[in-house]
């Protein structure tokens, strides 16, 4: 038997109601705001958070000068129509590209992320 249902994923950035919406138009997820904070919610309950913090550095990928802290992997069926919608979002693609199933972004916080083709 399972302790706890879905693992939640808390996210730091400087504008939490900015990263909120970004992934919650990506995934097509409700977004519930709090004062420097974003939950973004799927229908069967997965959440991820998203956390305002003072002084936010952005990571540096692929080097780790400041460490990537995170990143999520984001199924896909088309890569080249998920990369013209998250563009079209304020995702700006790496120049470093290590794959050809994958793409890298970065979250408009800086945050690396991939979509992966399924």
């Amino acid at each position: 038997m399972a302790i706890a249902t879905y693992p939640g994923l808390v996210i730091d950035c400087p504008d939490a109601e900015q990263l909120g919406r970004f992934y919650a138009d990506i995934l097509d997820w409700q977004v519930e705001l709090r004062e420097g904070w974003a939950d973004i919610r799927a229908e069967y309950g997965q959440v991820i958070s998203f956390q305002q913090v003072a002084d936010f550095t952005a990571p540096s990928w692929p080097g780790q000068d400041g460490p990537q802290q995170m990143h999520l992997d984001l199924n896909v069926q088309d890569l080249d129509a998920a990369e013209a919608a998250v563009l079209a979002l304020g995702a700006r693609k790496h120049e470093h590209q290590p794959g050809e199933t994958f793409r890298v972004f970065l979250d408009p916080a800086g945050h690396p992320f991939c979509l992966c083709a399924c």
